[in-house]
C-alpha cells in the first residue's frame, strides 16, 4: 500500500508540474499570439477591439503599409547592420581581451581585473556618457551603436572560463611551430571555442536588435534611426498619422493605428526569434562549459 501511495503521489506531482509548465508557456506565448492575430485581422475587425484566437477576416493590409514605409524599412536595414557589425566587433574584441587576461603569467593581470570589475559595478551616468560620446564624435553617428558595446566584463569572464578548458599542449605545439600569440588565438583557440562564440554572439545580437535607448539618446537623423527606436516612437508618441495617410492612399480606407502597431511589432520581433533556434544548441553548452570543474 505504501508503494502504491508513493507512486500515486509521484504521478500527481508530475501532473501538477506539467500543468504549471503549460500555464507558464501559455502566459509567455499568448501576448505574441495576440499581436500576430490582430496584425493579420482585417481593418474592420481590428476596429472592434475583440479578442480572437484566429483572424476573423485575414488581411495583410497592415503589413503592406509597414513594408511600403521607407522609414521602417530603412530602420530595419540599420538595425540589421548594427546587429551584424556590433555583434562581430563585440565577440572579436572581448575574445582578444579575455585571451590575454586568461593567462596567469600576464604582468599586472590582477590590477586589470579589478579595474574591469569596477566598470561593471559602476558607470559614469547618463550625462557624462552623453558628453563623452559627443566629444568622441559619435553623437548622431552610426558607430555609436558599435564602439561603446565592443566590450563586456561579464562576457569576458565567460570567454576566460572557456579558454582555460583548452589544453595548454595545443598552444605550446602551435608556438613550437612558430605561431605568434595572435596566431594561436585565431588558429587554435577560437576555432575550438565555437560554442562560447555562438553563445556570446546570441547575447550580443539580441541586445543590439532589441535596444532602442541609444537611438533615443544619441540619434537625431531619421536616416540612421534603428527599427526599435522607430517602434518606440510609434507606440510612445502615437505618431501614426503619416502611415495611416499611406494606408488611405493605398487601400482607400483608414487603417486603425493599433493594427499598424501590431504589424510593426511583428516585423521588429520575428527576425531575432527565427534566428534563435539555429543557435539554441550552443547556448547551454557555451554557458556551462568552463563553469564546472572536474
Amino acid at each position: 500500500m505504501k508503494r502504491r501511495t508513493g507512486l500515486r503521489s509521484i504521478g500527481v506531482f508530475e501532473l501538477c508540474n506539467t500543468l504549471l509548465m503549460l500555464g507558464v508557456c501559455f502566459l509567455t506565448l499568448y501576448p505574441m499570439w495576440f499581436v500576430l492575430i490582430n496584425s493579420l485581422n482585417a481593418p474592420e475587425q481590428a476596429l472592434l477591439g475583440t479578442v480572437n484566437w484566429f483572424p476573423e477576416q485575414l488581411s495583410l493590409a497592415s503589413y503592406s503599409v509597414v513594408f511600403n514605409d521607407k522609414t521602417m524599412m530603412n530602420g530595419f536595414l540599420i538595425t540589421t547592420l548594427r546587429t551584424i557589425i556590433g555583434s562581430a566587433a563585440h565577440v572579436l574584441f572581448t575574445a582578444i581581451i579575455a585571451y590575454g587576461l586568461s593567462k596567469t603569467t600576464l604582468i599586472g593581470r590582477k590590477v586589470y581585473m579589478k579595474v574591469a570589475l569596477v566598470t561593471m559595478l559602476f558607470s559614469g551616468g547618463l550625462i557624462p556618457t552623453f558628453i563623452l560620446m559627443t566629444k568622441l564624435g559619435l553623437y548622431d553617428n552610426f558607430w555609436v551603436f558599435v564602439i561603446p558595446g565592443m566590450y563586456s566584463f561579464f562576457n569576458m569572464v565567460i570567454f576566460m572560463s572557456f579558454f582555460r578548458t583548452i589544453p595548454d599542449s595545443l598552444e605550446e605545439s602551435a608556438k613550437v611551430d612558430g605561431a605568434s600569440d595572435y596566431g594561436v588565438l585565431f588558429r587554435i583557440v577560437l576555432p575550438n571555442s565555437m560554442a562560447v562564440i555562438a553563445t556570446i554572439s546570441l547575447f550580443s545580437a539580441v541586445y543590439h536588435w532589441n535596444d532602442y535607448y541609444q537611438g533615443v539618446i544619441y540619434i537625431r537623423s531619421q536616416d540612421i534611426l534603428p527599427l526599435q527606436t522607430i517602434l518606440y516612437k510609434i507606440i510612445a508618441e502615437n505618431s501614426m498619422s503619416f502611415m495611416q495617410q499611406q494606408a488611405m492612399a493605398q487601400f482607400g480606407a483608414r487603417l486603425p493605428g493599433n493594427s499598424i502597431k501590431f504589424a510593426s511589432m511583428m516585423v521588429a520581433t520575428l527576425p531575432i526569434l527565427l534566428f534563435y533556434p539555429f543557435i539554441q544548441r550552443y547556448l547551454v553548452k557555451g554557458v556551462m562549459i568552463g563553469a564546472i570543474k572536474g
